[in-house]
């Protein structure tokens, strides 16, 4: 991944990836530079994913224990978040 992409946030890699989808969908560059665009679109795509994958790791789940403390839990993906454990309703 270039030093560019590697300090966007994951706004600005969106915003740069949809304007680089909008420039192949446009038919009107050349192929040489189609496949340029191909490419940093895979990167853009790969650093917002990274991106994801950092704020997945970071989301904690509080939940309420016994004595009405809260809990903090890691975040787990596709993890069915009991009743009991969701701490506002």
């Amino acid at each position: 991944m270039d030093s560019e992409i590697e300090k966007m946030t994951y706004e600005q890699a969106v915003f740069e990836l949809e304007m680089t989808v909008k420039a192949l969908e446009n038919g009107s560059v050349s192929l040489d530079e189609s496949v340029k665009l191909y490419q940093r679109g895979v990167r853009l795509s790969n650093r917002c994913a990274e991106l994801l994958a950092d704020a997945e790791n970071k989301v904690s789940i509080l939940t309420q224990t016994q004595g009405n403390n809260l809990a903090e839990k890691p975040f787990s993906p596709g993890r069915e978040v009991p009743e009991s454990e969701v701490p506002f309703e």
